[in-house]
């Protein structure tokens, strides 16, 4: 299977992720080689990891996992252990897991000595379709997503799907969403195969899915247009998982779940300001409620999350921007909303 070629960057699938991985390392000559785990892929996904790398690691360093542990204070104590270590400007750092150790990960390597090398291997489908391409790092702010971070390219990131199996079923549709996402953004015919094949974890959609978000990424590097179309979904997605996670009454989501919702949402939005027609938005809405549970809304709830859409990073001079859908495949950015259609949002996703 070919590899994604990004700028700076390949993202390379199976075996060639292997030789890459080996041949780079021992190129490079790294002064200190340290990998980055939480106790899920400690236990899971090292084992393996070891297995196919062929150089030594000085240190393994350890993090809970979760997104309520992707903060400052977490970046502080890597950060710490690294200087310990001896780790310098030479040094290289191999991230192993999900999204919230990609990103968090990256930045760490990113800022730690103004910047060591670092690898991701994403053991998530949702990390190997989105989080550890396009070089998005970065930690939340109390139960604000991703607020403070750069946006800086790894060494390479390699895709194993094997990891796959370590997965319950909720961690992979939690993937599963950022994939349909690229549908709708970008590629209707990807759309209609994934929600009436739904093989998603087959490696030629892992690879699909990571060529568009690559594809994008190449054109906009830095979000100042084009990149933003990524974002679908995310405005209100990002909202009801941040006050979910901060809220003890609600079942806390994973991202995929509450961007499943925020795309609903979104496409009610779509259809209300850009021309989406009913027979595509009543099409987005079924192909998520077919393998995501609903999540109930009471009236504060709605206003809590309305509350915290100004905290959104694609906010510009007091203005919130959505990123909304012509068509199946077809975004467009910067769309500003009036207030008085978010609730019917919800109400049109309750029905």
């Amino acid at each position: 299977m070919e590899s994604v070629k990004s700028q700076s960057y390949e993202v390379h699938i199976n075996e060639l992720a292997k030789a890459a991985l080996n041949q780079h390392v021992a190129q490079n000559k790294y002064s200190k080689i340290f990998l980055l785990v939480d106790e899920n892929t400690k236990l899971h996904c090292k084992p393996l990891f070891l297995d196919m790398f062929e150089s030594a690691i000085d240190a393994v360093l350890e993090i809970p996992s979760g997104e309520e542990h992707k903060h400052i204070h977490t970046c502080l104590q890597l950060w710490e252990q690294l200087s310990r270590l001896d780790g310098d400007r030479k040094s290289l750092l191999i991230n192993l897991g999900g999204g919230v150790l990609t990103d968090m990960g990256g930045f760490v390597a990113s800022t730690f000595k103004r910047g060591i090398d670092f690898i991701n291997i994403p053991t998530t489908l949702l990390s190997m379709v989105d989080a550890s391409i396009g070089g998005k790092t970065g930690v939340d702010l109390g139960s604000l997503k991703n607020q403070i971070g750069v946006i800086n390219q790894p060494q390479m990131v390699l895709v194993f799907p094997e990891f796959l199996k370590t997965l319950d079923e909720r961690q992979t549709k939690s993937g599963y969403a950022e994939m349909l996402k690229h549908g709708l953004i970008q590629d209707k015919a990807y759309w209609n195969d994934l929600t009436e094949n739904q093989n998603f974890t087959d490696p030629a959609c892992i690879q699909k899915s990571i060529a568009i978000k690559n594809e994008v990424v190449l054109q906009d590097p830095t979000e100042q247009g084009l990149r933003k179309i990524l974002n679908f979904g995310h405005t209100l997605g990002h909202a009801i998982e941040s006050y979910c996670l901060d809220n003890p009454n609600k079942r806390t989501l994973l991202h995929g779940e509450a961007i499943a919702v925020g795309m609903i949402l979104e496409g009610y939005l779509s259809h209300e300001l850009r021309g989406l027609s009913r027979l595509a938005l009543d099409d987005i809405k079924k192909g998520f409620l077919a393998h995501f549970d609903r999540v109930d809304f009471n009236e504060e709830d709605i206003d809590a999350i309305l509350q915290l859409l100004k905290y959104d990073k694609k906010n510009s001079h007091g203005n919130v921007n959505f990123v909304l859908l012509q068509a199946i495949g077809t975004a467009v950015t910067d769309i500003k909303v009036p207030e008085e259609l978010f609730p019917k949002a919800f109400a049109y996703y309750e029905e």
